[in-house]
């Protein structure tokens, strides 16, 4: 199934819709010295694209939405594996999930241009819910996010049992019975 969505007119990319100028490729290895840095940097680059988009957009009526490059957001995404890296064994698991999805979405940014269009193909070919698809991939990426803003959450309200409750917030829920033992037992 996921083979027949690569092939169909809808996973092409945007061709004929104008890219706003100010979401291009961020520059990674030149932006920071240090892993933390790096990750700081993507993600406020990210933030401003779209902030100048919204700011510069605001008042039109043509319904353009902002499109964000599908290889820029993975790039940042990318950063975010050394942060899996630092929770130990526990983690390991989450680091190995989240490492390959978002793999995946970087082979998928040479067929799709934007995330829209990549939602769109998989709409398109009732792919959404297919576990491998695009779609899922991405639902597990931003899953990956939100497991790290809950911790650094918790890092800045109560330093212990920081990682046992970002989990618990964030993945506990989709995870059975066995997983949740495994990550306690950590």
């Amino acid at each position: 199934m996921i083979a027949n969505a690569r092939s169909s007119s809808c996973c092409r990319g945007m061709e004929g819709i104008a890219m706003p100028p100010e979401n291009k490729r961020l520059n990674i290895e030149a932006s920071s010295s240090n892993p933390l840095s790096a990750i700081a940097d993507a993600f406020e680059d990210l933030s401003n694209l779209i902030i100048n988009h919204q700011i510069h957009h605001h008042h039109d009526h043509d319904d353009e939405c902002f499109r964000l490059r599908l290889d820029t957001f993975s790039e940042a995404c990318s950063l975010i594996s050394f942060l899996f890296g630092c929770l130990g064994l526990a983690f390991k698991f989450a680091e190995c999930e989240y490492v390959s999805k978002v793999h995946n979405l970087i082979e998928a940014s040479k067929t799709h241009e934007t995330l829209h269009s990549m939602l769109d193909c998989d709409v398109a070919n009732h792919t959404v819910k297919t576990s491998g698809s695009n779609s899922r991939n991405l639902r597990r990426v931003r899953q990956g996010l939100d497991l790290i803003r809950a911790l650094f959450e918790q890092f800045l309200s109560n330093e212990y049992g920081a990682a046992s409750t970002a989990y618990a917030q964030v993945c506990a829920p989709y995870h059975s019975w066995a997983i949740r033992t495994a990550v306690a037992a950590g």
